[in-house]
């Protein structure tokens, strides 16, 4: 019987260190799938860069990028499986894709709920983007944070967080800011519902309830000002407005895509490269005289590709 083929040394390191960085324990298993839901084994005819692609979404685009600079694992935030398969045939466009990536030996790992409930993941960051430190600015509105949903037994995690400033803020001036980090260049305009009979430039903001991607099962029924998500439903936001709260969305994927880059990106290549020295030694021996293709790690990049499918139209 021939060995059992296995998956890089290199992935198996992304893997331990994704899972080191936002363990899969702290994903919602009532509904998520995470952890490595393609593992490619590694072709004897081809080495792959030492190299991690981060995508919030595993695309057709994402993985020809992926294949173009020959990478050995994409990280994508959402899982491209989540209900169980019967079948993989090529017919089904992500079907196809994950078939071609495990041809190309290119692993996929998807973090997802982890990366929500991380006590320095996306709530905790959506939180920061809302107070002024993401965006360089010397004095951070002053507040109190709380979480909305605490995950049992570990400090500083759970899903959602709610803002409380010590004094209220202009809502254009959090709009702007909220605009200048999430949103990709060009796109001047958002969604935005406020109660009737209110004048949007005169409204003023206590408390913001932030939850990244679809908010509505973690934002409901919280005694807030505003709610920032990316994507509410028209009967939840008619509620809420109802409440008289305002409601901010982004669009799904624009709530998820700057953390990539502004957090997991340095904090997966700091566990790599703290790795790194004792990885090299392990798989000396697999050095061969012509090739040093181990000694080399070319990084963690996120994908030039990965985008929301939504764009603002303006026809004037």
């Amino acid at each position: 019987m021939a060995p059992m083929r296995t998956s890089s040394p290199f992935t198996k390191m992304v893997v331990e260190a994704m899972r080191e960085l936002y363990p899969e324990e702290w994903a919602d298993k009532s509904f998520d799938n995470t952890g490595l839901l393609l593992e490619a084994p590694m072709r004897s005819d081809k080495r792959q860069c030492h190299e991690v692609i981060l995508a919030v979404d595993l695309t057709k685009a994402v993985a020809e990028e992926a294949i173009e600079r020959n990478v050995s694992i994409i990280i994508a935030y959402h899982p491209i499986i989540f209900k169980p398969l019967k079948s993989l045939t090529l017919a089904d466009s992500q079907q196809h894709t994950l078939l071609t990536l495990a041809q190309e030996g290119i692993s996929v790992y998807c973090p997802h709920t982890a990366v929500d409930a991380a006590p320095w993941g996306l709530g905790t960051w959506l939180a920061d983007v809302v107070v002024g430190k993401c965006d360089d600015i010397p004095n951070p509105w002053s507040h109190d944070r709380e979480i909305i949903k605490p995950l049992p037994g570990v400090s500083g995690a759970g899903v959602g967080r709610i803002v409380r400033f010590h004094e209220p803020q202009n809502l254009i001036d959090l709009a702007t800011r909220v605009q200048k980090v999430l949103l990709p260049a060009g796109v001047p305009s958002f969604p935005v519902a406020i109660p009737r009979g209110r004048e949007l430039r005169n409204i003023t903001v206590s408390s913001v309830a932030v939850c990244a991607g679809s908010g509505a099962s973690v934002l409901q029924g919280l005694d807030v000002d505003m709610l920032l998500t990316g994507e509410l439903s028209h009967h939840d936001t008619l509620a809420a407005v109802e409440k008289g709260q305002v409601v901010l969305t982004v669009f799904h994927s624009n709530s998820e895509r700057e953390y990539l880059e502004d957090e997991m990106r340095p904090a997966l290549q700091g566990e790599i490269m703290g790795g790194w020295p004792a990885f090299k030694k392990e798989h000396a021996s697999t050095i061969s005289a012509k090739e040093n293709s181990w000694e080399n790690f070319d990084g963690v990049w996120v994908s030039y590709v990965d985008e929301d499918p939504y764009e603002i139209l303006n026809l004037k």
